[in-house]
């Protein structure tokens, strides 16, 4: 039994965010409300017990643990790993630029099949595995400790199918329960 505590989290509001853009593995900044919420976000998590911080590589979500880390005064550490679907030529267009050059992909895309291409690149059983066994990893090595896993919402998707998180958002969830999870197929 891994009693391994995770608080799930979505990276505060990216500039890109903020115009509309699919991020994907780009790699924009968070905007000025951006850094406000993972300053609320800190105060909101202070009483969670957090013990570890681990976050993707990519500035929006490092930042955001940044931030974090500075208030709960632990050092986070960055996983490449726990980065965003790659979502291929459609990184930093918006949706009706996509629309406009790309339609039938998207709508094959958003439709919800695994094997779609996000265009072009990274598939959600990819990013399924890919988090799935980081975050095993994760588990593994903290056993019984509260872990704060900073994202992005295409990565709590594939751990927690269905998920709808808004910017700086959160849940809360064992390594049980997502290894649980994992063997049904919920995280696909």
């Amino acid at each position: 039994m891994n009693t391994t505590r995770f608080l799930l989290i979505r990276h505060g509001e990216s500039t890109w965010n903020a115009a509309g853009r699919w991020q994907g593995q780009g790699d924009p900044s968070l905007s000025p409300r951006g850094r406000e919420q993972a300053a609320r976000l800190a105060a909101e998590l202070a009483d969670e017990g957090i013990e570890m911080i681990v976050a993707s590589d990519l500035a929006r979500a490092a930042e955001t643990a940044a931030i974090l880390g500075d208030a709960l005064g632990l050092a986070p550490g960055r996983d490449e790993r726990l980065r965003e679907l790659d979502v291929g030529r459609w990184t930093g267009l918006t949706r009706g630029e996509i629309e406009g050059t790309d339609r039938a992909r998207l709508e094959h895309f958003e439709r919800g099949g695994s094997e779609a291409r996000a265009g072009g690149g990274e598939c959600r059983c990819e990013i399924g595995d890919r988090v799935r066994s980081t975050v095993a990893e994760i588990a593994e090595g903290s056993s019984g400790r509260c872990v704060a896993i900073v994202t992005h919402l295409g990565v709590v998707r594939a751990l927690l199918a269905g998920a709808e998180l808004g910017n700086a958002e959160w849940r809360r969830i064992t390594a049980d329960e997502l290894a649980s999870r994992a063997s049904r197929g919920a995280g696909s």
